[in-house]
């Protein structure tokens, strides 16, 4: 028995196994939760396939009432969610609120949307119009950074169509958003959302599985690859929202002090594990000098903790194949170029790495080239504009970008050059639910958020009639 249950069918359910979750903070196991096996995940699929058909004859006027419904439970249940985020995600508690209160907006949101449809012709000869439908079980595969913020960017647009979902959440960080099943099992009819836990054996199965229409996945490239390969045979819709390793070109123009303090947030945010965090900042070499100072400062004053710990600014990496990772990207960057903030591990228990800002390195190093997902912010000086959008697009990567200037004009006319499906001016990582989000390159197919990113859940049908 474990009191974090699966959700499959309408009942709160435990798995055939169950999986140990650690405290990043202490390295301690704090929960124990069910562990679906396959025969379990089949369960769920079917579940899914069985509510689809009367779920997307109900009327959107009532799927609009239950998803305002969840958001309101959501709001009620905020604070043991939120303790529940810092305690296996090892984000400080006020963000973990934070993300609490941005998954209920983006839920709030989702209720108002309509698939958009429209009249292509209408005269004396036919009339033509394009109609959205649902395409019937979704998989919603979760990364570990905001647990139930990114399965409820599935969730809502799933839901909101007609679609019916099955959510499986990273094995390390499963607890928040086993907890929100329970919410969501007193509202919604059985079947139509479906919680499943698993040790990454699962993904190969609801990838694969014949019965789902539609896979939308965020988390790394090289998994991305994998669903895409693995959807293959089926050809399932598929929303990949993958890595990224955005620039940060910086000009000569700025308030550095000003600007150093935004560019530190856009780059630390959650610790430095956000898909669309500034991962490589580039700086004009004549403000160089004092852009690293500050940042570097910055960096010293952070306070890295427990997140239950009153003043915390950074919790831990959220798990140790991140922190070896993160911790053995940093011993190279401080061969290849000179660390002025951070670079040592802190004497505590826990997956703990300071913020660290790493200067004098360039194009073709590991911490350049290559996406950090930690607390780690490489500083590169470029004197000549069209060599550092160069540089910037080189990557494999196109997911997000920013221009720095008080010259509004001159830092769009960078941004339009920029191969990034986001690239915000003196700003970064602002999302918000009514903004499309997408990738070029390696970061993703495929739009989330908005309007957009609600119809990719849907199949269009047109329907034309002779008159």
């Amino acid at each position: 028995m474990t009191d974090y249950k699966l959700l499959i069918g309408g009942e709160l359910i435990d798995g055939d196994k169950t999986l140990d979750v650690i405290n990043p903070a202490t390295e301690d196991v704090f929960a124990q939760v069910s562990w679906a096996s396959e025969a379990q995940a089949n369960q769920a699929v079917a579940a899914a396939k069985k509510a689809f058909p009367a779920w997307a004859k109900t009327p959107i006027e009532h799927r609009r009432a239950k998803l305002l419904e969840l958001a309101d439970a959501l709001a009620a249940n905020a604070d043991v969610l939120a303790r529940l985020l810092t305690s296996e995600q090892g984000k400080p508690l006020p963000e973990a609120q934070g993300e609490v209160a941005w998954t209920e907006g983006y839920l709030r949101h989702y209720a108002t949307l309509t698939p958009s449809s429209r009249v292509i012709q209408d005269d004396e000869t036919c009339r033509i119009e394009a109609r959205r439908e649902p395409l019937g079980v979704v998989a919603g595969i979760v990364p570990w950074n905001f647990p139930l913020l990114v399965a409820c960017w599935k969730l809502g647009p799933a839901v909101i169509t007609g679609n019916t979902i099955i959510i499986k959440p990273a094995p390390t960080t499963p607890v928040a958003t086993l907890k929100f099943g329970e919410l969501c099992q007193k509202i919604f009819p059985a079947g139509v959302i479906n919680i499943i836990a698993d040790n990454n054996d699962l993904g190969p199965l609801l990838t694969s599985h014949p019965d789902i229409a539609k896979v939308t996945f965020t988390g790394s490239t090289a998994t991305g690859k994998k669903i895409a390969s693995s959807s293959a045979d089926t050809l399932k819709r598929l929303t990949l929202e993958l890595g990224g390793n955005d620039a940060a070109i910086v000009l000569d123009d700025v308030n550095v002090k000003e600007t150093a303090q935004k560019i530190y947030g856009g780059a630390f945010m959650n610790g430095g594990q956000v898909c669309m965090a500034i991962k490589r900042a580039y700086v004009h070499e004549t403000i160089y000098d004092d852009m690293c100072n500050e940042l570097a400062a910055i960096a010293d004053s952070a306070v890295v903790d427990d997140g239950f710990k009153q003043g915390t600014t950074q919790g831990p990496i959220q798990n140790r194949m991140q922190y070896d990772k993160v911790s053995a990207m940093i011993k190279q960057a401080g061969q290849d170029g000179t660390i002025i903030a951070g670079g040592t591990i802190p004497d505590m228990k826990g997956y703990f790495i300071r913020p660290t800002i790493v200067r004098d390195v360039k194009d073709g190093h590991q911490i350049v080239d290559e996406e950090q997902f930690g607390p780690v912010l490489p500083v590169i000086s470029f004197s000549d504009i069209d060599d550092v959008i160069s540089r910037a697009n080189a990557s494999d990567y196109g997911l997000g970008g920013s221009v720095w200037s008080p010259d509004i004009t001159k830092a769009c006319e960078i941004a339009n050059r920029i191969e990034s499906g986001t690239v915000w001016i003196n700003q970064h990582v602002t999302i918000a639910p009514n903004v499309p989000m997408a990738g070029y390159k390696k970061s993703g197919i495929g739009v989330e958020q908005s309007q957009e990113g609600l119809d990719e859940f849907t199949q269009m049908k047109v329907l034309n009639i002779a008159k």
